[in-house]
């Protein structure tokens, strides 16, 4: 039975996830019952303090504010910091990560991607990996600007850095359950403990998230868009004495879940009445009205986002496996650290990429990425007026992919003789088209960073980094599985340069923080590893460099609030820029260097404990971006915004608790999340690009006086608006792709703990 609870369900709820800053724990009352705000700690910058403390601009979710807004991939962080915006076209993988405006778009994972994912100290370097690391965890960091001293490369965006929680000396479990539309389950648990008293502890977790899909496949009478994923983490923490640490942890992510499924737009006017006088092709109040055609005459006459028609139900494979050894030796006043890691991500996704019942382009992409990492920090410890870091990295990636398109295949009878009994035309684009290749990558990295109290009030910082990648590309373009080689590839190229960081903080008094800060970040260059046809989109793009300028206050407010502000302007160089464009008449992957862009912002991030039952947070951005120099393909993208770069975004939160007498509590949740429109690629068209969107969550339930049991119904997405998260634009075959984000999703949920 398909379970779809609707909108009877919005009067019982008051959504949302408790305020974006507070800790995970409830803060402690004071005497006279005035609500006060409990501290956050963060790891950034590879020590413990204060998010308060730090100068830099970072968003911390606690462990419960992550259950409430029920996180269970990266695409869920979706606007919930400042600025931060996450997309995907792909079911269980590649994840676009936009922060400030820096991102990539490209879904290939030979590309560096521009905001890098640490879990638990580990560089998730592999798009294909970083959809696996989000169960049973105790925070997430979202770093906005550059981070290159700390982070490495990569950077230009931001860093994310994921905790999970850990050992401990305590025996102690917890679990979650939810149940709701669409057949959802969405299961974890965590369990861990003493294996020899305050020497050897452990952990171990676990998820599962299934549903039955929520698009309906009107070809086959399926539902499509299905979830079916799990994931286990075992981790071990030993302490012989008080001076060694040692942390080792295992985990193993798998998706079977069903491909991601689009909804196709035809272009090609059947009847003149339909054209758009600009553009020649179909206007935008005519794309479902049955007198719009892609290439091969198909139309989608439902304008139902989730109601398509095609002839392929593919299933997208991802198997991640991850290692780690962390061994941490306390001196007497330095702390030596190595953290040592191996990843294993592989993939293979089959989709029908055409989003209609015809074989006009259907899609096989294979990969198989292999990363091993070793890091080693020697920093300080203690309260000293320097505080510091020196560390190397090393990093050595394996990548092997082979994306395939089986191309126009319906009018392969067109082509058939006795010469040519497969029906195959590469000139006119019908066959079998393989793009196999791979990419080894040798990094290096050496860097350090200062933090010295000048006075009591004023801390100047400095930071430096030096990375070296080597890369090497061995690239075929082939037809039919190599029966005719199109174009071969071979190169190598070692990709260099410096990132680092120079400011002052200014602690004003008890309650408030000033900063002044200039980052140099960059994002390596590196060969295209998508579709080419030609040499020169194989040619090395250079390295991506941004120069950031940053000020900000971090302030207490009454012991009740906290206000956060940033303004920020960066300037890029070389910008990395992907694209799909029309080049003789075909629809190309294109990635290069833009020559510069520019962007500048605010950003405010309050959150109050009104009384000990009342919380409320608000979160906003401005966003100013613009590229100023860029040609592409004969197209002049110069004054465009850059793509997923909403002008605005918002985001509130209420909580609220109802004290009953026996000691539980009657608990409700809001949360809204508001963007102005935002463009998925760079010609700033309408067509490709998103209104003005608000998104309601919500949940209502009831815990025991012991906090160990929590039940009740949540909703996302309440006002079940429909929305894109991706536009291909594919005009040379007549067609967008559209990928819609989930409709409502409503239910039950249990939790309960010990």
């Amino acid at each position: 039975m398909k379970l779809k609870y609707g909108v009877a369900l919005i009067p019982l709820l008051l959504a949302g996830v408790s305020y974006a800053q507070e800790s995970a724990d409830a803060p402690a009352a004071q005497e006279d019952s005035t609500a006060t705000m409990g501290e956050v700690v963060v790891t950034a910058q590879f020590r413990t303090e204060s998010i308060q403390d730090i100068p830099i601009a970072v968003t911390a979710f606690g462990e419960e504010q992550l259950q409430n807004q029920r996180i269970t991939n990266a695409l869920d962080l979706n606007n919930l910091a400042p600025s931060l915006r996450i997309g995907s076209g792909d079911a269980a993988a590649n994840p676009k990560i936009f922060i400030r405006g820096v991102g990539l778009a490209d879904f290939n994972p030979s590309s560096s991607a521009a905001v890098s994912m640490y879990v638990d100290g580990v560089l998730y370097g592999s798009p294909l990996s970083q959809m696996s690391g989000f169960y049973d965890l105790e925070r997430i960091e979202v770093l906005r600007g550059p981070q290159g001293t700390l982070y490495g490369r990569n950077t230009t965006g931001g860093a994310i850095n994921v905790v999970s929680r850990g050992p401990t000396d305590e025996f102690s479990y917890d679990a979650s359950i939810d149940y709701g539309s669409y057949d959802r389950l969405n299961a974890q648990f965590g369990f861990g403990g003493p294996i020899i008293e305050d020497v050897l502890s452990y952990r171990i977790a676990g998820m599962v998230l299934q549903d039955s899909g929520y698009t309906l496949n009107r070809t086959t009478g399926n539902y499509v868009n299905d979830s079916d994923r799990w994931a286990l983490r075992g981790q071990l923490r030993y302490t012989p004495n008080d001076d060694l640490e040692v942390n080792a942890m295992v985990s193993y992510f798998q998706n079977r879940g069903g491909a991601r499924q689009i909804k196709s737009r035809a272009l090609f006017p059947a009847d003149a009445s339909v054209a758009d006088a600009t553009t020649g092709l179909c206007a935008a109040g005519s794309y479902y009205s049955g007198l719009c055609t892609d290439a091969i005459g198909y139309m989608d006459t439902s304008s139902d986002p989730y109601s398509i028609e095609t002839n392929l139900e593919g299933v997208d494979e991802v198997d991640v496996m991850t290692s780690s050894l962390e061994v941490a030796y306390h001196f007497d006043t330095m702390d030596l650290i190595s953290i040592t890691a191996f990843q294993s991500s592989d993939r293979d996704d089959v989709e029908n990429t055409d989003a209609n019942p015809l074989q006009m382009i259907e899609a096989r992409y294979a990969a198989q990425q292999a990363q091993f990492s070793q890091e080693v920090r020697l920093q300080s410890s203690g309260d000293e007026a320097l505080q510091w870091v020196v560390g190397g990295f090393y990093l050595h990636d394996d990548l092997k992919d082979n994306s395939n398109y089986d191309v126009l295949r319906i009018l392969r009878p067109l082509y058939m003789t006795d010469d040519n009994p497969l029906g195959i035309s590469p000139a006119d684009s019908v066959g079998l088209f393989g793009w196999p290749y791979n990419q080894v990558t040798d990094s290096f990295a050496i860097f350090g960073q200062a933090d010295y109290d000048v006075t009591d009030k004023l801390t100047a910082t400095l930071g430096l980094r030096w990375s070296s990648d080597t890369k090497s590309m061995d690239y075929t373009s082939q037809v039919e599985n190599g029966l005719i080689t199109l174009l071969e590839y071979e190169d190598e190229t070692t990709f260099s340069d410096w990132s680092g960081r120079l400011g002052l903080s200014y602690q004003y008094d008890a309650n408030t923080n000033l900063y002044a800060m200039y980052n140099r970040g960059y994002k390596s260059g590196g060969y295209f590893g998508g579709n080419a046809s030609s040499a020169d989109q194989l040619e090395p793009y250079d390295n991506e460099t941004l120069n950031a300028f940053e000020v900000g206050s971090k302030s207490d407010l009454w012991g009740m609030a906290r206000l956060n502000l940033a303004a920020f302007y960066y300037q890029y160089e070389d910008q990395q820029v992907f694209a799909l464009t029309t080049r003789n008449g075909i629809t190309t992957q294109v990635l290069d260097n833009a020559a510069n862009s520019s962007i500048y912002g605010l950003e405010a991030e309050f959150s109050a404990n009104l009384t000990d039952n009342l919380g409320f947070s608000l979160n906003g951005a401005y966003l100013h971006s613009e590229i100023e120099d860029y040609e592409s393909e004969g197209e002049d993208y110069s004054g465009n915004m850059l793509q997923h770069s909403p002008e605005f975004s918002l985001n509130a939160a209420i909580n609220y608790a109802i004290d009953l007498n026996d000691g539980s509590q009657i608990f409700t949740d809001w949360d809204a999340n508001y963007r102005t429109r935002v463009y998925f690629d760079n010609t700033m068209n309408e067509r490709t690009s998103e209104g003005d969107l608000t998104l309601v969550n919500g949940q209502i339930g009831w815990r025991n006086a012991d906090d160990t049991l929590e039940m009740g119904v949540f909703a996302k997405n309440i006002f079940d608006q429909s929305y894109l998260v991706g536009i291909s634009p594919i005009e040379s075959l007549g067609v967008d792709l559209l990928s819609y984000g989930e409709p409502q999703m409503a239910g039950i949920f249990l939790r309960f703990n010990n």
